[in-house]
């Protein structure tokens, strides 16, 4: 991914970031990402159970590919798969509000 469009999408992902969940709910749950090389990676942090560390769980992942984004989940062995319901799109905003809005069924 070319600096560009790096910054443009850490622009979407920290405003994303802090407007997903409710105020009053910040301070149990979080939400986050991660940009590694074409792949930005949501997830959702919840204090573990009885512990005071925090746990990160997979939301989705979206990857450029030949110039358009495609969205995949992850399995319970950390094994990314391709969601078939989801068409690919040049437009990462438009792939984010499918994943956010729940439209893949």
């Amino acid at each position: 991914m070319d600096d560009f469009t790096k910054k443009r999408i850490q622009k979407i992902m920290n405003y994303y970031t802090e407007n997903a969940l409710p105020e009053h709910i910040k301070s149990q749950i979080k939400v986050g990402y991660k940009i590694r090389g074409n792949n930005v990676t949501l997830f959702q942090e919840r204090q573990a159970f009885r512990s005071d560390q925090w746990v990160q769980l997979p939301i989705a992942q979206f990857r450029l590919v030949e110039n358009v984004w495609k969205v995949y989940w992850q399995d319970s062995k950390n094994k990314w798969h391709f969601v078939d319901d989801i068409e690919p799109s040049e437009s990462f905003e438009a792939q984010l509000e499918i994943v956010n809005n729940g439209q893949w069924d």
